[in-house]
């Protein structure tokens, strides 16, 4: 009998999913002693290394499948639940993404997780060490009492080095003993604080609370102006989850700068919840991750990935601020989290909230046609006034050349500001100009590996891409004709719109909020809770700033360019402005006095805008929701894109137009139907347009063409691209293609 027959004898054949780019599964013979489950972790020979894996099926019937190695051994980590690993093979199939890529989306954090080092506390023993110094006598001092202390803590107070505690050990004078690692939340009381909801609330509240009694799924949109309490709302909902000794979990956008999310939390529970970010060290990541699956968590606040975690007892999922982008994954397995949080509420049968003032289109359109439930909060908590809107007509009152604040909104924030109150100033645009040129021979500064113009930032004094991170000097001389001092910056960013608001307001303090700025989330934190305390009389930000953010002693937005985001071909342009605009105005008499918001804009009469300024969302909804029913654009179609990109132009526009002939030259088939090359299709035909370059058409030296899918909502659009990629040309000589389904961004 060979090696390999007497190594699997009366061992089973086990499937494993490895979190590498392969969409199948590996088998391996398992030794009885395991004692494997599906789900369970296990180490793989895999090539030449030793691998990571999930069981993710046992074939018992199989007694011997070809010359099969053989696990390795089987992990301690918790065991990933059929709900979760049927979710992984879902969004996989959806995504068209590798199978073992939407594994590591759920296991990244536990794959190589270390064992928990025992973390050691010192005590006193009452023996005497045999040379008794003053510092060891110090040490002994403050060991005094039967107490363990941490060495560090015991370093401190006898100002001494961690090397006389050791010593002290070595005499038997300390000892040390393991004590249990930190919990990595604390326990949350759903009685802590309960509030008193008003009666829109509490009948909002209400709904979600039966919903997750009822243990089954049910999604729900949870609408309200800005301001109205939607997220008291919600906590009720969490409250009943952890009554019934389940598990919710609390998505939001920017978790890492939602500081005041996690006060409101602690006040109402007792205790914050764990947060699930970038900005967690990998060991907490880790951790958290088993306490999920072994329900020592109970509430999760994260980002997008937490999506992935392992509950044991997932009852709710919160998705705050449904409408915004960043919930999109772009890089590796494209993803839209909001989404696939409505899919694993499903596989889970759990509730499911989507809160938002200005949901998305798609889940308006749900709600309104019953697939979701509606809850709405029509008024602001406290019966505070919506802030007065206003617009500042630019053709006819804008500022003078060279600036960009309107003498009237100047006006309005020296009035503001001397009432001891705060005003914004909104520009969505980061650093100082977005582009540099020589006024003498008209060089433009542009990115090497993009086709993009640099972005003056003249606090750090660099020219910056902000498609590839590219950084260079600013010089003093013109690079193309030498000149001196004749490099313009073009306009204005939040820098240069701070140095104006500097010289209007000289005795103001001013705050410029960027997300590009050094210091990261912590230092983004401080800066938050030093605006909700009053610390700055002006605040100029970004779209950071509209992310829902509670900032007391705000009565002013001004909105310095609201006509930025209206110009691009984007078939969501009109939605994402009117959405952003409304979340930062809504920044504004959110505390006890009332608020206001003037917006400068050269097209008053853009429905956009029109629809802002009469406050009259369910008109702008109405509207907008027509007109993507008549394109059939989402949610009443469906689209995706494929973006082909090559270090060589020709390579990849060729790869491109192979692409094209190859998806009209696909047999017939039962799932979908292809329109006529040319022709204008039939309702119930996909149309493949393109390709064309990408509006970005060069990022980080690759040159990009976009094809679009489009698709009545009943077409398999996922077979179709698989079969189109089956039977296109395959990638060589560095091009590559990149699938999306329900793509958000169209540069």
């Amino acid at each position: 009998m060979s090696a390999a027959q007497d190594e699997s004898k009366g061992a089973r054949v086990v499937d494993v999913l490895a979190p590498v780019a392969v969409d199948g599964t590996y088998s391996y013979f398992a030794p009885p002693a395991l004692g494997l489950q599906p789900g369970d972790s296990v180490k793989i020979p895999l090539g030449t290394r030793e691998a990571y894996g999930v069981v993710w099926e046992i074939d018992d019937g199989a007694a011997r499948r070809g010359n099969l190695k053989t696990v390795a051994a089987r992990l301690d980590r918790p065991r990933l639940s059929r709900k979760l690993r049927d979710f992984i093979d879902w969004l996989a199939r959806y995504t068209l993404t590798p199978r073992g890529m939407a594994l590591r989306l759920a296991t990244r954090a536990a794959e190589d997780a270390a064992p928990e080092t025992p973390r050691l506390l010192y005590r006193a023993t009452g023996s005497q060490p045999e040379r008794l110094t003053p510092t060891r006598a110090r040490v002994l001092e403050a060991a005094k009492g039967g107490m363990a202390f941490s060495k560090k803590t015991l370093s401190e107070a006898a100002a001494c080095s961690s090397g006389v505690i050791d010593a002290l050990v070595d005499g038997g004078a300390l000892e040390a003993v393991a004590a249990p690692p930190e919990p990595v939340a604390r326990a949350l009381d759903p009685d802590f604080a309960a509030p008193i909801l008003e009666p829109a609330q509490s009948a909002a509240a209400e709904a979600l609370i039966a919903a997750v009694r009822a243990r089954a799924f049910k999604p729900f949109l949870l609408e309200g102006v800005t301001g109205s309490g939607k997220t008291e709302v919600y906590f009720e909902a969490i409250a009943a989850a952890l009554k019934d000794g389940g598990q919710a979990l609390v998505m939001m956008p920017e978790i890492a700068l939602t500081a005041q999310f996690l006060e409101r939390f602690a006040a109402r529970f007792g205790e914050k919840p764990a947060e699930w970010h970038s900005g967690v060290s990998e060991r907490k990541r880790a951790r958290i991750w088993r306490a999920a699956a072994t329900g020592e968590l109970s509430v999760v606040a994260g980002a997008r990935s937490a999506l992935f975690l392992p509950f044991r007892d997932l009852r709710l999922v919160v998705v705050d601020e449904e409408h915004e982008g960043a919930y999109k994954q772009d890089d590796g397995a494209s993803y839209h989290a909001r989404d696939m949080a409505v899919v694993r509420a499903r596989f889970e049968n759990a509730t499911i909230a989507l809160a938002s003032a200005t949901p998305s289109i798609e889940t308006r359109v749900n709600a309104e046609r019953g697939r979701y439930g509606h809850l709405r909060l029509h008024a602001r908590a406290g019966s505070r006034p919506m802030p007065i809107l206003e617009p500042i007509d630019m053709r006819a009152e804008g500022p003078q050349r060279g600036r960009w604040i309107a003498p009237r909104l100047a006006l309005a924030v020296g009035e503001t500001i001397a009432r001891g109150e705060q005003a914004l100033l909104f520009l969505n645009r980061r650093g100082y100009a977005p582009l540099t040129l020589c006024r003498d021979c008209g060089h433009r500064f542009r990115c090497a590996q993009c086709d993009a113009w640099l972005v003056e930032h003249r606090f750090r004094r660099a020219l910056v891409c902000h498609h590839c991170g590219h950084t260079e000097r600013r010089p003093d001389t013109c690079p193309e004709c030498g000149a001196e001092d004749s490099l313009a910056a073009c306009g204005p960013g939040v820098e240069r719109l701070a140095e104006e608001a500097a010289t209007l307001f000289p005795d103001a303090r001013i705050l410029v909020l960027s997300s590009d700025f050094p210091g990261g989330a912590e230092r983004l934190r401080r800066e938050l809770d030093e605006i909700a305390r009053g610390a700055f009389n002006i605040v100029i930000g970004t779209q950071l700033v509209a992310k829902g953010h509670n900032f007391p002693h705000l009565t002013l937005v001004g909105v310095v360019d609201a006509d930025l985001g209206l110009g691009s071909g984007d078939p969501r342009a009109a939605e994402r402005t009117f959405q952003l605009l409304n979340q930062v105005t809504g920044r504004a008499g959110r505390g006890d006095k009332p608020g206001r918001a003037m917006i400068q804009t050269f097209q008053p009469e853009h429905p956009v805008i029109a629809a802002l300024l009469s406050g009259d969302a369910e008109k702008f909804y109405a509207q907008e929701i027509a007109l993507r029913e008549r394109a059939g654009l989402p949610p009443f179609g469906r689209l995706a894109a494929l973006i082909v990109s090559g270090k060589d132009v020709a390579a990849a526009e060729a790869h491109a137009r192979a692409l094209v002939r190859a998806a009209y030259g696909l047999p017939p088939s039962p799932r979908y139907r292809m329109a006529a090359l040319g022709g204008l299709p039939e309702s119930d035909e996909i149309m493949l347009l393109g390709p064309a370059e990408a509006p970005i058409a060069l990022i980080r030296g690759r040159f990009r063409y976009r094809l679009l899918v489009k698709a009545p909502r009943s077409a398999d659009v996922q077979s179709f691209l698989r079969d189109l990629i089956a039977t296109g040309p395959k990638e060589r000589g560095g091009v590559r293609v990149q699938i999306d389904v329900d793509p958000q961004n169209f540069m």
